[in-house]
């Protein structure tokens, strides 16, 4: 199957058979978030792999509960931006661009001034930021799962105040953001599995300016 066909086949799983999803899967789905494009490259954000069958359902029952899918999937990913950037995230940044690439001081300079813009707004400016680069590679993510045939549905409907203070988020200067579960589609009790997929015609959804 081309990418296409992938896409076609992936859906939003609303029900999870618990079995887990082979670690090399996993791993490409989180290696594709990691190569995500995000502004500047900062990935203001930190992604958590939940693992723990106890977790999982402490986060349905305190945070989603109107989420089956959670107990049920494989992995759970929590994607949580940073409330606020601060100076030494982007000195670690910038540590880390100059320990990668040999760039000319004066373009290092001018990047550094452009990164240090982000110290003039406010941290709901910022987290707002932030959170449009979570769903960047939330995007990347869902792809990638659909690539290795691994189900997937991302996830806003929880209680971010909940999640946040269970995983303590806050005093990890973080805020939860979206979730995406990645596990194997429950056929027999998942209505969504055999429905034809919704979608705009080309002609509805695109415009093109000539």
């Amino acid at each position: 199957m081309n990418l296409t066909d992938k896409l076609n086949r992936r859906y939003a799983s609303k029900m999870m058979n618990s079995l887990p999803v082979d670690d090399q899967k996993v791993e490409n789905i989180l290696e594709a978030i990691r190569l995500a494009p995000t502004s500047l490259g900062l990935q203001p954000f930190t992604v958590f792999v939940v693992k723990n069958q106890d977790m999982k359902e402490e986060i349905f029952r305190t945070a989603a509960s109107g989420q089956p899918q959670i107990p049920t999937c494989s992995h759970l990913l929590v994607f949580a931006a940073n409330r606020s950037i601060t100076t030494e995230m982007l000195d670690e940044y910038f540590e880390l661009i100059n320990n990668t690439r040999n760039l000319p001081k004066e373009k290092v300079v001018t990047y550094r001034q452009l990164m240090d813009g982000l110290l003039n707004r406010s941290n709901e400016a910022n987290f707002t930021w932030a959170a449009h680069q979570v769903y960047i590679a939330l995007g990347f993510g869902l792809v990638a799962a659909a690539t290795e045939g691994v189900d997937s549905v991302p996830i806003e409907g929880f209680n971010p105040k909940a999640l946040d203070d269970l995983l303590q988020l806050e005093e990890k200067n973080l805020g939860s953001v979206c979730l995406m579960a990645i596990g194997n589609r429950d056929e027999e009790k998942d209505y969504n599995a055999k429905l034809p997929k919704v979608r705009k015609s080309k002609e509805k959804l695109f415009t093109e300016i000539n």
